[in-house]
């Protein structure tokens, strides 16, 4: 019998508890991780429909986002997460979204 994968593993807790943010946006980073783009993509939307303060998931879906092609979502996201991580002070992730956003001309 093999060990579960670390995404079989967080999938089943969030079974048990599918509000749970730092789980969603773990298993949404094993997905973007493993290059699996669609299915990190639609994590960390869920997660940001869930939890629209959890900062590093604007940032990580956009860098999906840019994965997958889809710039102009890329730059809603990553504009949406600069005003969330602004008010909430974290001025370290709101610079490297807005660094990200730079790139993008």
């Amino acid at each position: 019998m093999s060990a579960k994968s670390r995404k079989e593993q967080l999938e089943e807790m969030l079974a048990i508890d599918p509000n749970d943010s730092f789980l969603r946006y773990g298993l949404a980073m094993e997905y973007f991780s493993a290059g699996e783009n669609e299915t990190a993509a639609r994590h960390f939307h869920e997660l940001l429909q869930l939890d629209p303060e959890y900062v590093p998931a604007y940032l990580m879906a956009g860098q999906t986002l840019l994965r997958l092609g889809d710039e102009e979502a890329a730059r809603a996201t990553l504009q949406a997460g600069i005003a969330v991580a602004t008010r909430k002070g974290d001025a370290h992730t709101a610079g490297e979204m807005l660094g990200l956003l730079q790139t993008l001309g």
